[in-house]
């Protein structure tokens, strides 16, 4: 009795964890049935210790006589309950497990065209607003790029290094300037980009370049 009581609670509650969020119901209320479930257990062992199932009906174990006593034909109806029970929680867990379930509201995406032809997952309208808008760099803000070396001589290019560099350092002194470092900056040393990308890539609002050419005289 025990343990068909066992089987059946643990039943009832898978059945319950299931069921009550598909009714939006408070955590508390499965809480409270497994508090209850746990107690009604203690009553159900002494049942099954003080009482036995016969024809007649449920009488105290004391005044059932062995002739009385069905307790063998009880017991194995009651382990085919059992096995019933352990069979309908195994269908109960594996449902829970492997029947697909929707796809929450936050996590929802909206299938766009990808540049190659291929379908791309995008976050839905509701994630996609709640993205802050792009902040415009500052004003006050610049980048001082390697300046390009056009001389023949290739070894001249640690002077135009130099130039770009010492620009960087007095533009640092200037106070409520904001100069992009300088590592940032060399980056983009021999790279093919437009002016734009550079400036949007390091959140600049200016950029400084320029060319260096050095023969009998040095232009800049």
């Amino acid at each position: 009795m025990a343990g068909l009581y066992l089987v059946g609670a643990w039943l009832i509650l898978q059945v319950a964890e299931t069921l009550l969020p598909i009714f939006h119901t408070p955590d508390w209320v499965l809480q409270a049935m497994v508090v209850l479930l746990a107690l009604g257990f203690v009553p159900a062992v002494v049942f099954s210790w003080l009482f036995e199932l016969t024809p007649e009906g449920i009488k105290r174990d004391a005044e059932v006589t062995p002739d009385q006593s069905i307790a063998s034909t009880t017991g194995r109806r009651m382990d085919r309950l059992i096995l019933a029970g352990v069979l309908a929680l195994i269908a109960v867990i594996a449902a829970d497990r492997y029947w697909p379930r929707p796809p929450s509201a936050d996590r929802e995406t909206a299938p766009v065209p990808a540049a190659n032809g291929s379908t791309a997952h995008a976050p839905a309208p509701a994630a996609a607003e709640k993205k802050a808008a792009p902040v415009a760099p500052d004003p006050n803000s610049i980048a001082v790029l390697p300046f390009v070396n056009i001389s023949a001589d290739k070894e001249n290019e640690y002077f135009s290094d130099g130039i770009s560099e010492e620009l960087l350092n007095a533009l640092v002194r200037v106070d409520g300037l904001q100069v992009a470092s300088r590592t940032s900056s060399f980056a983009y040393k021999g790279r093919e980009m437009s002016s734009q990308e550079i400036a949007g890539e390091l959140h600049v609002s200016h950029l400084l370049e320029g060319s260096v050419s050095i023969g009998n005289s040095i232009a800049i």
